[in-house]
């Protein structure tokens, strides 16, 4: 298929609300050693993509198809935290927590329909820059992250390249939360560690997040909304902790009729690692901490002005 034809038909797929801007990526700031790890790994998930054709399917069966491919990566924590005051977009392939193993299997799967190939780290890093700074551009600070999920899920939605589906889910119920874990346990955090003076205005930021229209669906009522949900679709789990709107984050993919949980585990039982688990509603019963759920639903990025170059100028 022509580079042009191939662009204009991903136009026409696109949901109109993802026809945004995608901002360009940062320069980089800190070495490709310290911010990209896994290569091998990401080489390999390259090569199964372009055998398999992953570009032509929905986002969300190309997100769990990469998904699937990290299963069995280990779990570990702060992978962002890589140095004490610079902040950069970071892949860490080889090992990744709840939220940084959805957000590897996104921006793989969103690269691959965001320009051709051949695909690079920085073009993984691109993605993942997109979806986890604010507004999609890391400053090198790092009050640029965006480091509570539901600013995350706002941000995206505002700017057009994910919907929060969950408002409009039967028996969703809205919460209220005071957000204040990155004040109170900043000792935890290298950066902030390093540079107490960011405390007041991530009090600020916690304050914005704490404001906003968080709607969960109740753990005993989504049984009654699985059929609602989808490959790739990001699901938060709500706690009932005041403290915090959400403990965990992981993927639904569906198996045999179910919505399942797909999520990288700290729990020492399951392997501390990254697994497909049990149907979502199976696994929020397992936990008296797990309050219910919040289902956000990516969009693809408008196509890269690549997919209209000739060839042989790239």
């Amino acid at each position: 298929m022509k580079l042009a034809v191939f662009s204009a038909l991903l136009l026409a797929v696109l949901p109109v609300a993802a026809q945004h801007t995608v901002t360009p990526p940062s320069p980089p700031r800190l070495p490709m050693a310290t911010v990209f790890k896994g290569e091998a790994k990401f080489r390999a998930m390259i090569q199964l993509a372009e055998k398999e054709n992953w570009r032509q399917l929905p986002l969300g069966a190309r997100t769990i198809r990469a998904a699937r491919a990290m299963v069995g990566t280990p779990y570990t924590n702060y992978t962002l935290e890589v140095d004490d005051r610079i902040e950069s977009p970071v892949v860490n392939l080889g090992a990744m927590d709840c939220w940084t193993y959805y957000e590897n299997a996104l921006a793989f799967a969103r690269m691959l329909r965001y320009k051709p190939g051949p695909y690079t780290p920085q073009d993984m890093l691109h993605m993942v820059e997109v979806e986890r700074y604010r507004g999609g551009v890391c400053t090198g600070g790092y009050l640029s992250r965006m480091h509570q999920l539901e600013e995350v899920f706002s941000d995206n939605q505002r700017r057009g390249f994910a919907r929060n589906i969950t408002p409009n889910l039967p028996g969703a119920v809205r919460l209220q939360r005071e957000i204040h874990e990155m004040t109170v346990q900043w000792k935890s955090y290298r950066y902030l560690r390093n540079n107490p003076s960011l405390l007041p205005e991530m009090g600020r930021i916690e304050a914005r997040v704490s404001n906003l229209p968080v709607w969960h669906i109740p753990k005993g009522k989504v049984r009654a909304i699985e059929g609602y949900l989808q490959d790739g679709d990001v699901c938060a789990i709500t706690c009932n902790d005041n403290s915090s709107y959400t403990s965990h984050v992981g993927m639904i993919t569906r198996i045999q009729g179910r919505a399942y949980f797909t999520h990288a585990t700290s729990d020492r039982d399951k392997g501390r690692m990254v697994i497909i688990d049990c149907p979502i509603t199976d696994y929020l019963n397992q936990g008296s901490k797990h309050a219910g759920i919040v289902i956000l639903r990516p969009n693809d990025l408008p196509p890269s002005k690549f997919w209209q170059r000739p060839l042989a100028t790239r």
